[in-house]
């Protein structure tokens, strides 16, 4: 019997012909927590748990949450819980059933084995949304990489989950041929990935070493995903970016110039959304992405205050920063979509020196803003007068490449400038300094 267009089954080893017209999958989400005080988070993680399955495509038909001091090894809930789910994929003709923790191996396969359903992980369902969200080659490389990492351990024993790869939710990124690959394969798989990353790294940090040498201080938007970052980026630069309320609609950073009222130039880049509970290999898979935010010279922690959860979103932020080795960087705490907030519910201590309440959307607060970047990064420069001899013909070179040079003067034994330059390039070019110059009135 000819199978039908569009279809394949790798788990009898060869490619036949499976169904790839997008199809609404129904879902039943589950939770666990250990104690009754935990139970509120718990359903504020599923809560976002079922966001993220709508946003991949998913129709969550069912939500269960169970109270254990500790997962269960065999099958991360307990026996009677995985036959009341089994119960619930025959009555509901469910199609995949999602946890909102992350899930062994062989917690995963005793799963599909107890319901007859396919079985994700909140690892490999935000693992899918990247997968669709990718455009550039970075972003893919980046991708593929994570769900590598994720599908090596899971290749003994190949459950449900792995034989209908393919078609559905959590099956797209490395394609079926790829789900034939033994251990060693995808090993040399994940080291050609890993190669390529770090040619893009590379070539990413030469661009940022041009930048840097530069005065021009680089500014970059970290905060919740759906927080409204690119709507702020799109605010501030009119670069046109992608806005949408999906999760993870920015994978790729986005870099545009901007000048900002007191005439200083700077950089703003705009980044991937955080989450709770954000994989690992999530982020080390975006680690040369992520430097962005390691290497800016200030940050917009931008953070829907319209949220309930705005606390616990802005918490989680903080964690990732913190796994970039990126907290304590200069940070700026944007309170975003103020257009959606009761007039009562304005955030205690707004506006501060270093926070700020905007709506991206409706332009409320960018001038305000616009102001305060401007005031801390009025240190990030300094004016200098130079005299460079004319053998030291280099430095000139230099000076030209990564300094704003404001006059040039020629005398008899070198030439004489006034220059810009970042404070950190300052002390370099201390035994050819002059003097320092006061800043120009109305600029940093």
């Amino acid at each position: 019997m000819t199978a039908p267009e569009g279809r394949y089954d790798i788990s009898e080893g060869h490619r036949k012909m499976l169904e790839t017209a997008a199809a609404v999958e129904k879902a039943c989400l589950v939770g666990c927590y250990s104690s009754s005080r935990d139970r509120g988070r718990a359903e504020e993680s599923l809560q976002e748990l079922e966001a993220l399955a709508e946003a991949a495509g998913a129709r969550v038909l069912e939500r269960i949450l169970q109270e254990r001091p500790t997962p269960d090894p065999a099958s991360f809930v307990g026996r009677g819980k995985a036959e009341e789910l089994r119960m619930l994929v025959e009555t509901l003709a469910l199609d995949l059933i999602i946890f909102d923790d992350e899930l062994s191996p062989g917690q995963q396969r005793n799963l599909e084995n107890r319901t007859g359903c396919k079985i994700l992980d909140r690892t490999q369902l935000i693992l899918d949304i990247f997968s669709r969200r990718a455009r550039t080659r970075e972003g893919k490389l980046q991708v593929e990489l994570a769900q590598l990492n994720y599908l090596l351990p899971r290749l003994v024993g190949k459950g449900t989950m792995l034989s209908r790869l393919g078609a559905g939710i959590g099956t797209r990124g490395p394609g079926e041929t790829r789900l034939e690959m033994d251990r060693r394969r995808i090993r040399n798989r994940l080291a050609l990935l890993r190669r390529e990353i770090d040619r893009v790294g590379l070539h990413r940090r030469q661009q940022r070493s041009k930048r840097q040498g530069i005065p021009v201080p680089v500014v970059a938007l970290v905060g919740y995903t759906n927080a409204g970052k690119s709507t702020l980026f799109n605010a501030l630069t009119q670069a046109g970016a992608l806005e949408s309320r999906q999760l993870f609609s920015t994978l790729d950073p986005l870099l545009r110039k901007l000048t900002l009222p007191n005439r200083l130039e700077m950089v703003l880049s705009d980044t991937v959304g955080f989450v709770r509970k954000l994989p690992h290999d999530i982020v080390a898979a975006f680690r040369a992405t992520l430097e962005e935010v390691r290497e800016a010279d200030l940050l917009l922690h931008v953070i829907d205050v319209s949220s309930a959860h705005w606390k616990e979103q802005a918490t989680a932020v903080d964690e990732v920063l913190r796994e970039l080795t990126a907290q304590n960087k200069p940070t700026i705490d944007v309170y975003n979509k103020a257009d959606l907030l009761h007039p009562d519910a304005k955030p205690a201590g707004l506006p501060g020196k270093k926070s700020v309440l905007i709506s991206a959307q409706t332009g409320f607060g960018l001038r305000e803003l616009e102001n305060l970047i401007a005031s801390q990064l009025e240190s990030f420069t300094m004016r200098l007068e130079l005299k460079v001899p004319y053998h030291r013909a280099a430095l000139l070179s230099r000076l030209h490449d990564q300094a704003r040079i404001k006059t040039k003067t020629y005398e008899n034994d070198g030439v004489r400038l006034e220059v810009e330059v970042p404070r950190s390039a300052a002390r370099s070019l201390r035994e050819y300094m002059v003097s320092k110059l006061p800043a120009q009135p109305g600029r940093s």
